[in-house]
């Protein structure tokens, strides 16, 4: 019996404090064995005499609180805080621009079990009247509601009032924004693909994060400099060295330090008059992430005309109506090879951009007349209609990798503000 139970978990307990919990733990098999069946395996501990059960009761009470936490012993509980590290495994947040502003906007001061997520391009008074009364718990959504700095919370502004409701009901509010049209796999990859396979490429690299940002090289005279060196930049960063010839003691030393300690470590190896002389500062590029960044270029497998594209574009997005200019030179019948696309406002992302077509949300009069100018047809679907669509897309692949116990739903009353009258 003993080697069952050390098996089982449970060796580190001793045998009257698992008596202690046998006889509870029996009244309530049924009930735990359906919150969390790894924990039926306890009825099977003989009852033996109990003493000093404080301790033992006590970790006992935190290993069940760790499973009732979204852990594979109790797949049917998640708090915000583990849906965000799925979220986050789906997009990271650090694929955003540094100008967005997304993660966890509202946070509820009470924690509680996720069983609902509605998903929504933006938060409106329609969208929170349907979540509160779906008993939403968390809402994603694509566009952060909350961006500008806030001086107070009050009812007159309609963000702020949002806000305020979704922390009266307790309602989590998470936005991924641009991190989801950066990642591959994302948003302007859905975008895309509406027009049929093809060789992709993205139009502006998404760079990788990197704790260093400086290059320093220097020379030291020997090894006893060389550990006095070492010492004092200890805390600035990584420390390499290399013997520069097999004839010399001098040691050829590099750092590799993050901007905020820069100053810093070059004033301290101006104490030192070989090291000071033979430096030299390299500033160092972040590494590009292949597959990740803003905007699409595609170079179709098949060409399709203009008319085609369009209505190609229609089924993807699932709209009756789209906007179109014409390149100078081109009509409906024009041949479609190359199509550049951005989610949401892709001038910036577009501008320069040499393709047969433009695919976005909305460009301004004069940035589709630019465009025009050079040979490029524009399709315009207005902003938030060339984003929704990609919703169902991401419900399934977060539904998956959550407990069967979390619902995960599109927002039937989230629309564009714009519609053809």
């Amino acid at each position: 019996m003993r080697n069952f139970l050390m098996l089982a978990g449970f060796k580190n307990l001793p045998w009257n404090f698992l008596s202690f919990t046998y006889r509870g733990v029996c009244r309530r098999r049924s009930f735990i064995s359906l919150i969390c069946p790894s924990a039926s395996i306890v009825s099977s501990i003989p009852q033996t005499h109990s003493s000093q059960r404080s301790h033992q009761t006590s970790a006992l009470h935190l290993s069940c609180t760790r499973r009732f936490s979204g852990s594979p012993g109790c797949p049917g509980l998640m708090e915000v805080k583990d849906v965000l590290k799925v979220l986050e495994q789906l997009a990271p947040l650090s694929l955003a621009e540094s100008w967005d502003n997304v993660g966890l906007l509202v946070e509820p001061s009470k924690s509680r079990p996720v069983r609902t997520i509605l998903l929504t391009n933006d938060l409106t008074d329609a969208v929170m009247e349907e979540a509160e009364a779906m008993s939403c718990d968390l809402i994603i959504s694509y566009h952060p509601p909350l961006f500008r700095p806030i001086k107070c919370l009050v009812q007159r502004d309609w963000k702020q009032r949002l806000a305020i409701r979704a922390v009266e009901a307790g309602i989590a509010v998470f936005s991924p924004h641009t991190s989801w049209d950066s990642v591959k796999g994302g948003v302007n990859d859905w975008l895309v693909g509406g027009l049929g396979s093809g060789q992709v490429s993205v139009l502006t690299q998404a760079l990788g994060c990197t704790s260093h940002s400086h290059k320093l090289e220097f020379t030291v005279r020997n090894a006893e400099e060389f550990n006095t060196v070492r010492e004092e930049l200890r805390d600035c960063g990584t420390l390499q060295h290399s013997v520069s010839r097999a004839d010399s003691p001098e040691i050829h030393v590099s750092l590799s330090c993050s901007d905020s300690v820069l100053a810093s470590s070059v004033q301290k190896l101006s104490r030192h008059s070989s090291a000071s002389q033979s430096l030299s500062i390299t500033k160092l590029e972040k590494p590009p992430l292949p597959g990740h960044g803003q905007g699409r270029l595609s170079i179709l497998d098949q060409p399709v005309t203009v008319a085609t594209a369009i209505k190609k574009m229609k089924s993807h997005l699932g709209l009756s109506h789209l906007r179109l200019a014409l390149g100078v030179g081109c009509t409906l019948e024009s041949s479609v090879s190359t199509v550049a696309v951005c989610a949401g406002s892709g001038a910036s992302v577009l501008n320069g951009v040499k393709a047969d077509l433009y695919v976005t949300g909305e460009m301004s009069h004069h940035e589709v007349l630019d465009a025009a100018a050079k040979g490029t047809s524009v399709i315009l679907s207005d902003h938030s209609n060339s984003e929704r669509g990609f919703l169902t897309v991401f419900r399934e692949r977060l539904a998956v990798r959550l407990p069967h116990i979390v619902t995960v739903v599109v927002s039937k009353a989230d629309r564009d503000p714009l519609e053809v009258v």
